[in-house]
């Protein structure tokens, strides 16, 4: 059974961008329904040349409090700057990289950014662990995905999320 406080990721991946962006309005829309409750959710290629491209729309904040810094820490743990196309990681990193990394094994890890291939399309969920329930019966498309529970509470990933805020503005 689910504990009631942890942190869920989600990665499901595409043939392209298309499709995981058909997803990612699924989720937003069962966001707009109140099916989920904080989450963040982007879009991740990775091009021909090998580079890494987070990709969110211009209404994160409709996500909650974790507006576009989870999401984009979990992609800062999962591959090496160098080839990161984006600045979207930016500050989040240090402090909710942090919390996420510490309830994911090295393995976890290397499944994750491995499931990414080249030419690829990726959607990325980080959210509270009661969204896996919702994520199973919106029967996303993508076709292969990797689900996982951490032991790290949301309260914590809400505080990181609050301190790389000030620290950017």
């Amino acid at each position: 059974m689910a504990k009631s406080d942890g942190v869920f990721i989600y990665i499901g991946t595409y043939p392209n961008e298309a499709e995981a962006r058909d997803d990612y309005r699924v989720v937003k829309d069962l966001h707009a329904a109140g099916a989920l409750g904080t989450y963040d959710a982007a879009v991740v290629t990775k091009d021909d040349e090998g580079k890494v491209h987070v990709n969110k729309d211009e209404t994160s904040t409709r996500h909650g409090a974790w507006g576009g810094a989870a999401a984009g820490a979990l992609v800062g743990l999962l591959f090496p700057p160098a080839i990161i196309g984006t600045a979207a990681v930016g500050a989040a990193v240090g402090g909710v990289g942090g919390h996420l990394w510490k309830g994911m094994s090295r393995a976890d890890v290397k499944d994750f950014g491995d499931l990414i291939d080249d030419g690829q399309a990726a959607l990325v969920i980080v959210g509270e662990v009661t969204l896996s329930a919702a994520v199973e019966k919106a029967a996303l498309k993508a076709r292969k995905h990797i689900a996982k529970e951490l032991d790290v509470s949301p309260d914590d990933i809400d505080k990181a999320v609050r301190e790389a805020a000030t620290e950017v503005s």
